[in-house]
């Protein structure tokens, strides 16, 4: 059988915290602190959006999530600006174990992004790390018009990447993401990026866990 390997984007291949040092203008030294609100609450629209079964693009959770971010610390955001940082979203920085690993693995196995952005997204943030020509696809939730960790998504992901029955494995830095994905029957790996943080206590447990993508290589060949 083959295996076929999934990585999600945003926290995994590339760093939402990136986005940090162009808000220093409007929050100073609280730059990073207003970055992860930011990130935090783009995440809880998109469960929210999910639960409701009201989706609207993670682009769109994204701009929510950058007003609310803006509007809590009591900062200005002009149009023009909430604009100028959104377009910057699409160039965020690659973390700097992604190319590698993706170079290590290519050819290897089947190789996809899959993530909650839409497809121009993931093309424009994806080739701007010049990370495209790795993957074998692209898979985006955006085809359900639900979120992870809806089950349906990581369904659909089977169907996507063509794993079907063969085993599909989950790659990600997102702790809830890799309980969705391993609830739903998939094989997945967490990237413990930081030591300090803890996976949810669920009775539910990654395939394996790393603490960087140079890992990865190796601990596929365990699975």
């Amino acid at each position: 059988m083959t295996l076929y390997v999934a990585f999600d984007v945003y926290g995994t291949l590339v760093d939402p915290m990136g986005m940090a040092d162009l808000l220093v203008p409007e929050a100073g030294s609280d730059a990073s602190a207003l970055a992860a609100l930011w990130r935090e609450k783009q995440l809880e629209f998109s469960f929210r959006k999910g639960l409701m079964k009201a989706y609207e693009d993670f682009g769109i959770c994204t701009r929510q999530a950058l007003r609310y971010a803006m509007a809590s610390r009591g900062l200005p955001l002009s149009p023009e600006r909430e604009d100028a940082l959104m377009t910057a979203y699409l160039t965020l920085p690659a973390f700097d174990d992604a190319a590698d690993a993706l170079a290590a693995l290519d050819g290897q196995y089947p190789l996809f992004a899959f993530s909650n952005g839409t497809y121009s997204a993931l093309e424009k943030v994806l080739g701007h790390n010049r990370l495209l020509a790795h993957l074998d696809g692209l898979v985006s939730v955006d085809d359900v018009k639900s979120f992870k960790p809806d089950p349906a998504v990581y369904a659909y992901a089977r169907r996507a990447t063509g794993a079907w029955d063969d085993p599909l494995c989950l790659v990600s830095s997102n702790a809830w993401d890799v309980i969705g994905a391993r609830a739903a029957g998939l094989k997945a790996i967490w990237v413990q990026r930081d030591k300090n943080k803890v996976l949810e206590d669920w009775g539910i447990r990654p395939s394996a866990v790393i603490h960087s993508l140079a890992d990865l290589p190796e601990v596929l060949k365990t699975l």
